[in-house]
């Protein structure tokens, strides 16, 4: 990003990408409560009016995702019954609408394993050498692009982490980790508007997003 701050507290229409992630779930009766798991020294968390929000805690984060997400789920160990859902989301998806976001929750609401919101891919795929030239193209037909929120039982869900940390198994997401353990998660088609900010020019598509929804 070539920021002076990690991307999740860079502005953006008017609140930081994180405050924009949250709000949501945030506005959502059906959630009871949201845990930011923070980098250890984050000194930018204290300054969001968001940050002394009730429903709000926060956990310190661990050098892979996988470590992240479990510390989340820790600081829940006394307050989460092993049947409760637990949604992860990444903080730097500032876009995710409540419409996508009730899609998810209607729809896994009776599901055994769970599910993520996810949207098919449209472009076609290349195969590269080494020397960057197109080599083959790949059959896209079955194939998705996974977003967040990703949606599973607490016991799944810290079952899975938890073996996919003691093999050794670097997942990037929670979905990789339940497939690990036997499940097929859902797919709920979600928007392709929900994106990630990984670069500085998603800022800006970002922000078009916000204010038009916001118009």
């Amino acid at each position: 990003m070539h920021a002076e701050r990690p991307k999740q507290y860079l502005e953006l229409a008017g609140a930081t990408v994180l405050e924009h992630a949250l709000r949501p779930l945030l506005s959502d009766s059906r959630i009871s409560g949201i845990v930011v798991v923070l980098a250890p020294g984050d000194e930018f968390w204290p300054r969001l009016p968001i940050a002394t929000t009730r429903r709000v805690q926060t956990a310190l984060g661990g050098d892979l995702r996988q470590e992240s997400v479990l510390n989340g789920l820790t600081a829940l160990d006394d307050q989460a019954d092993e049947r409760d859902w637990i949604l992860v989301h990444d903080g730097a998806r500032p876009c995710l609408q409540p419409r996508g976001l009730d899609s998810l929750l209607t729809t896994l609401q009776d599901d055994e394993v769970g599910g993520l919101l996810a949207v098919p891919l449209s472009d076609t795929l290349k195969r590269a050498d080494q020397s960057l030239r197109s080599e083959s193209t790949l059959d896209r037909k079955g194939l998705w692009c996974a977003q967040t929120p990703q949606m599973f039982r607490y016991h799944l869900l810290l079952a899975a982490l938890s073996r996919a940390l003691e093999q050794g198994v670097s997942v990037t997401d929670e979905a990789q980790a339940v497939e690990a353990l036997g499940h097929r998660p859902r797919l709920v088609e979600g928007s392709p508007h929900n994106i990630k900010i990984t670069h500085r020019e998603d800022l800006v598509l970002a922000e078009a997003l916000l204010r038009t929804v916001a118009r």
